[in-house]
């Protein structure tokens, strides 16, 4: 399986059709949702293409922070809503946005713990109610899975049971929270769960409260070598990215 997994990735890098005799650096800022598939893809891109690969992640409206204050970056993967409006400030390159993949929203607990029933929102609702705590991302820290569960919770009118007991994670993998053993029951993103050691997926929300988030990338207005941070681009969106991101816990974006 890993070998497969291998030769998927040259294949994807491969396709990008890369062709540039000066080695370059290339900075990717990502929401931390895409991170495990831009690093998955990297060590195959920096060999066929002799370009050096530096990723950073935060939340989405992080990361726009940090771009409004001026930091500097090549490769932007965040909501296609947010490269929009980054582009309309001038930060990324108009007419660069590739649409990537989506993700969607998973309940975690502490590996070897019960896995409670979450088939449906009844059940969802009772497993949030029963357990000790809950951990999710800090809506104010702007991830999106942390926006969306606080609202979520209001929706299903078990706001006013469980935010007592809520622990919040600014921004990383809430299941740190859960290995810790700091809250009993976790909801994240489901790619940010599946390659943590030390938590197991219960499953994904119900499909009548689910929320796909959609990730996209964008070429930064000040890329130092704007051609290898292109073919990078090329690479996390080519054809046959379906296994890598199944890997990762993530879907086609179609």
């Amino acid at each position: 399986m890993k070998m497969e997994f291998g030769l998927v990735l040259a294949a994807l890098v491969g396709a990008a059709g890369i062709q540039n005799a000066a080695a370059a650096e290339i900075k990717v800022l990502t929401a931390g949702a895409f991170k495990q598939v831009v690093l998955a893809l990297v060590p195959e891109f920096e060999k066929q293409t002799g370009h050096k690969v530096t990723v950073d992640n935060d939340t989405v409206g992080a990361l726009q922070k940090r771009i409004e204050g001026g930091e500097a970056f090549d490769v932007l993967v965040v909501s296609p809503g947010a490269i929009n409006d980054l582009v309309k400030k001038g930060k990324v390159v108009d007419g660069s946005r590739v649409v990537l993949a989506k993700v969607g929203v998973g309940v975690m607990v502490k590996e070897g713990a019960p896995k409670p029933a979450i088939g449906t929102v009844d059940q969802f609702k009772q497993a949030l109610l029963d357990a000790k705590s809950v951990a999710y991302i800090d809506p104010a820290s702007g991830g999106s899975s942390g926006i969306y569960v606080d609202g979520l919770l209001t929706k299903l009118g078990i706001a006013d049971q469980v935010k007592p007991k809520a622990k919040l994670k600014k921004g990383g993998y809430v299941a740190d929270l859960i290995i810790s053993g700091d809250a009993e029951l976790g909801i994240h993103q489901i790619s940010e769960i599946v390659p943590v050691k030390g938590v197991t997926l219960v499953g994904p929300l119900p499909a009548e409260i689910q929320n796909f988030t959609t990730y996209a990338a964008g070429l930064g207005s000040g890329a130092r070598d704007a051609e290898a941070a292109k073919a990078l681009i090329k690479a996390l969106s080519g054809p046959g990215l379906s296994p890598v991101l199944k890997e990762k816990g993530m879907d086609t974006a179609s």
